[in-house]
């Protein structure tokens, strides 16, 4: 029952902050009621921080129906061809591993050196991929965040917290729903690749966003 009141106490931070887009006439979430929300969420222990039972049980109850089968294959590889086609020349790589889909973006393209802000040059790439996973509303959606090792781990854990939580709020003001996210901050503890030569740091600061079917 908690569960329960918390999502409907996040809901309803959506629906309060909901203001009509004087370009195209659509409902949308305001910015500061797209933070709200993921704050209340955050704090409720849901959505955002929860696990993947959680997130799947409210969606489903929220109507959102649940893959099954071959669907699931079918469903990821239409996905899959519309963001390929939309991020195509963007920077963002789009990467497939079996039924999840990876969105890498490199963090010279999304924020400013040690910043937390999405870059406005960053908005229509980030607007593609809300359009995208507003017509594909049976993913869970994964934000994580990470950097290189320069400077201390506290400082590198706190901004890949913070601009994960930065790409989330930016797509909750495209309407897509706080309730499919899970935010995570890694620091350094992910890289990719050295973190001796400039080339290798810049490829472990990164933003990925993980995609996998509600089943």
């Amino acid at each position: 029952m908690m569960k329960k009141l918390m999502i409907g106490a996040a809901a309803g931070v959506f629906l309060a902050g909901c203001t009509t887009n004087p370009y195209t006439g659509e409902q949308q979430v305001s910015r500061t009621a797209g933070g709200a929300a993921l704050g209340a969420l955050a704090g409720a222990g849901l959505g955002m921080l929860a696990g993947g039972d959680d997130r799947r049980n409210a969606l489903i109850g929220a109507g959102i129906g649940a893959l099954a089968g071959g669907a699931v294959g079918s469903y990821m590889d239409q996905q899959e061809a519309e963001l390929r086609g939309y991020l195509q020349g963007t920077g963002v790589s789009v990467t497939r591993n079996g039924d999840q889909i990876v969105l890498n973006m490199p963090s010279n393209i999304t924020f400013a050196t040690d910043q937390d802000q999405v870059m406005p040059n960053f908005h229509n790439t980030l607007n593609a991929v809300a359009l995208v996973l507003n017509k594909y509303n049976r993913t869970l959606v994964d934000i994580n965040g990470h950097t290189d090792s320069t400077g201390s781990l506290q400082h590198n854990q706190a901004l890949s917290q913070r601009r994960a939580s930065s790409v989330a709020n930016y797509l909750v003001q495209q309407n897509v729903d706080g309730r499919r996210f899970a935010i995570n901050g890694f620091g350094p503890s992910q890289p990719v690749a050295t973190n001796a030569t400039p080339e290798g740091r810049a490829q472990n600061r990164r933003v990925e966003i993980y995609l996998s079917p509600i089943t």
